[in-house]
This record gives C-alpha cells, sequence and structure tokens, in this order.
C-alpha cells in the first residue's frame, strides 16, 4: 500500500510539473525532436489551418497538338472540374503514376510505330486506370475493348484465352480502331469522344444537332466531360509535382520485361505444371502472359504459341 502511494505522489509531481512547464510556454520535447508548429497565424480562429487554391488554367492545354479554346467559359470549366477530380483523386491517380513505367513504353512504342499521336496513351489511362481490369458491360484490358471489337481488329477471344489482356495485341487492335475513327471524323478530339460512346452514337448527335465541334455538343455527361478527363490526367501525369504528388522512380511498379519466351506447339493440359516445368509458378506466368484466363491452353495442330517465362 505505501508503494502505491508513493507512486501516486511522483505521478501528481510530474503532472504538476508538466502543468507549469505547458502554463510558462516552455516547451517539453528537445529541440531536435519538437513537433512544428503550424503557423495558425494566417489562419482566422476555429478555421482548418490549410491552404486550397484553384486550379491553375493559365494553359496552354492541348490535345493530340491541338490547343483547346480555353477563352470558351464552358470549355475552362469543364477542364477545371477535369483537374480538380483527378488532382484530389488520390489513390487512383498515384496508381496511375506508378504504373505508367509498367504500361507506357508498350503504348509509346506501338502507337509511334501506327503513326498516332503519343497523346492517345492518356486514352487508355482515363479508360482502366492503367489496370487490366473489367467493365460492367464487359470491356476488358487496359484498353477497355468490348468483345466484339476485338475480335473485329484481329484479337483471339475465347474461353481459354482473351487477348484484350495482351498488352501489345491489345493496343495494336485499339490503334487499328482509332485510325478508322479518324477516317470517319478527321478530328482526334471526336475520335475520343466517338471511343467512349460509339461512332455512330457520336455522328447521330453530330448531326441532329448540327454541331461542327464536339466542345458545341449537349449529350450525355460522361461523354462531355471525357476528352477534358483525357487531357487533365496527361497535364496531372506530364508534371505530378506541380499537382503535389512525389513519386520516386524506386516506387514506380516495374515493367514486365525480363523473361524468356518459349514457343509451344502442343496443348498444355495443366499449366501449373507447365509453370514449374520452366522454373516459374503459376502466378508469375499469369503475371506474364494475363491473356492466359484458364489453367490450360489448346493449340491446335499444326499452330504455335508464344508464351513469356519470367527469369529467375
Amino acid at each position: 500500500m505505501k508503494a502505491i502511494f508513493s507512486g501516486i505522489g511522483v505521478g501528481a509531481l510530474f503532472l504538476v510539473g508538466w502543468l507549469i512547464l505547458l502554463s510558462t510556454g516552455t516547451s517539453v520535447f528537445p529541440a531536435s525532436t519538437a513537433p512544428a508548429a503550424a503557423p495558425r497565424d494566417s489562419f482566422p480562429p476555429g478555421h482548418l489551418p490549410q491552404r486550397v487554391e484553384p486550379m491553375d488554367l493559365a494553359g496552354p492545354f492541348t490535345f493530340a497538338g491541338e490547343p483547346l479554346p480555353l477563352d470558351n467559359f464552358d470549355v475552362r470549366e469543364r477542364l477545371d472540374l477535369e483537374l480538380m477530380r483527378n488532382a484530389y483523386f488520390h489513390r487512383n491517380t498515384l496508381l496511375l503514376l506508378k504504373r505508367r513505367a509498367r504500361y507506357f513504353p508498350t503504348i509509346e512504342r506501338v502507337l509511334r510505330e501506327e503513326g498516332l499521336p503519343d497523346d492517345l496513351k492518356y486514352l487508355a489511362a482515363a479508360e482502366s486506370t492503367l489496370d487490366e481490369a473489367v467493365s460492367p458491360a464487359g470491356a476488358k484490358g487496359v484498353w477497355q475493348l468490348m468483345a466484339p471489337t476485338g475480335r473485329a481488329f484481329g484479337l483471339t477471344i475465347n474461353d481459354q484465352v482473351d487477348e484484350r489482356y495482351d498488352l501489345e495485341k491489345a493496343t495494336r487492335a485499339a490503334a487499328a480502331y482509332l485510325k478508322d475513327y479518324y477516317a470517319q471524323f478527321g478530328d482526334w478530339k471526336k475520335v475520343a469522344a466517338a471511343y467512349n460512346m460509339g461512332g455512330p452514337n457520336l455522328k447521330k448527335w453530330l448531326e441532329r444537332q448540327q454541331a461542327e465541334e464536339l466542345y458545341d455538343l449537349d449529350i450525355n455527361n460522361e461523354t462531355m466531360q471525357y476528352l477534358f478527363r483525357i487531357v487533365a490526367i496527361k497535364y496531372i501525369m506530364e508534371e505530378p509535382e506541380k499537382f503535389g504528388y512525389h513519386v520516386p522512380a524506386a516506387a514506380n511498379y516495374p515493367a514486365l520485361d525480363d523473361y524468356r519466351t518459349v514457343t509451344v506447339s502442343r496443348s498444355i493440359d495443366n499449366l501449373g505444371t507447365f509453370a514449374r516445368e520452366q522454373g516459374t509458378t503459376y502466378r508469375m506466368l499469369k503475371l506474364y502472359n494475363p491473356w492466359l484466363i484458364t489453367g490450360d491452353l489448346d493449340v491446335p495442330s499444326g499452330t504455335t504459341c508464344d508464351l513469356r517465362i519470367p527469369n529467375p
């Protein structure tokens, strides 16, 4: 009992000393460890101590080499909205910045080889956050292609294989699709809108509303904002620090380019067994070949199939 009262006495003495230090304004931390005081002088009493400023719309903002007409207040406001949405959508924007090293090199190379504007890579970023995503409507892969569209542009899609998940082949298909729309509309802004809502729908609304420019259309909100979302993502990804994002190179998700190619000419009953025989795992085999969607693979007689095997 005496020990208890002795402990209480020491605790009370310590508490009194603490209160005296606080009342005199003396720091209770060493100078090197004391938490930095917030500069509250610039904030009214009772207000949240933060500084949030409007987006810088000085520009220029461009898409596929063409500037957006920022003298149009409606264009400015729609771009402003998408810049705010994506700048403050921290999780998605961070994921885009981390994934770009994995996906952009292949996309950029294919677009260049196909003679398409580099800015179209941001269409893929807007579509899927550079992820092998599946939409509620059934669009799949980084380019979010529907199955009929994928097949129309040369992709194999069946019960075992879905090449919408093959980045290079899907990008080739998307490039052909985008070229087809450019032949129809002759304007990359309209091509982007057509990719979102479908070419026939876009043509219908352009004719019905007698609109010459995409900016003049009054249609569904998703397509109305689509181009501005792409442009906002472009500018945030080009200058992330300007928007408060600091992602060192070490934080990027690595490109999956350290592999060897194995050509198989026979069907594989169990990809797990095949992976073990190749010195890897089923999980790694799927990561390097995401177009494999089941645990086996039919290889028709007289044909071959290339599989990427990660190096140890």
